[in-house]
């Protein structure tokens, strides 16, 4: 699933994840961390993202600002799987997510993605995630969001 997201960025022309992020080392370390989160339907794995209630150092300097001060939850590495493209799984992940932040009384949801990942800042748009600036992540600027829980 994590190699059939990164040959779709490649495919698309963006540069996101085309050097060797994530690796399975990564994804080990998330389920080892206990961030790693898994959407099933039917048993099947279909997607797969990291919800981080730790601060994310990289957020720490900011070309911009961000909406607040409080703790949040960071969203990394949102992965579907090629046979579940265009069923609304990303979203549904990032709706996932906003619940487990407010049953963890987090009400600040944090989150990067390239420039040039359209399909991402489609849906960060549509769920009303606001820009906030850049952040530097990974050796590279990245837009940087951030979405206020009610």
């Amino acid at each position: 699933m994590i190699q059939g997201a990164i040959l779709r960025r490649k495919k698309d022309g963006s540069t996101q994840w085309q050097d060797g992020y994530p690796n399975p080392e990564t994804i080990l370390n998330d389920i080892n961390n206990k961030n790693g989160y898994v959407l099933e339907v039917n048993s099947e794995i279909v997607a797969y993202t990291t919800i981080i209630f730790e601060p994310e150092p990289a957020y720490n300097e900011i070309v911009g600002s961000w909406l607040s001060d409080q703790n949040y939850v960071v969203v990394h590495r949102v992965a579907v799987h090629d046979n579940w493209l265009g069923k609304g799984l990303a979203t549904k992940i990032f709706e996932l997510t906003e619940e487990v932040a407010l049953l963890n009384k987090v009400y600040d949801i944090r989150v990067d993605t390239n420039f040039d990942n359209a399909p991402m800042l489609k849906i960060l748009d549509k769920l009303g995630y606001t820009y906030c600036g850049e952040v530097f992540f990974r050796g590279s600027s990245r837009k940087a969001f951030e979405k206020i829980l009610e």
